[in-house]
């Protein structure tokens, strides 16, 4: 059972790892105008705004963030799926 366990946190912390270099991409990909047609900009946002958006809900529905000039939204997510994937890498 230990080395189903080990199996599985190893491929969710695999999964939030290529999570976390998705939204990394996808922050440093805002800095520059590509466009929104881009193939990789559409990509990447269609596989990190569904983690983003609970978050992003929760601060509009608080009015949370408002005034901010930062996604603090996207900001929180990541800081969480790290904190996630540093707990689940200290348990093996």
């Amino acid at each position: 059972m230990t080395q189903i366990a080990y199996v599985l946190v190893n491929f969710i912390v695999l999964f939030l790892q290529a999570l976390l270099i998705a939204m990394l991409i996808r922050a440093i990909m805002s800095w520059f105008t590509m466009g929104e047609e881009n193939r990789l900009t559409k990509f990447l946002y269609v596989v990190t705004e569904p983690v983003v958006m609970p978050i992003r809900n929760l601060c509009v529905h608080f009015g949370w963030f408002t005034d901010v000039p930062v996604d603090m939204p996207f900001f929180i997510t990541t800081v969480i799926l790290g904190f996630a994937c540093f707990i689940l890498r200290s348990l093996f």
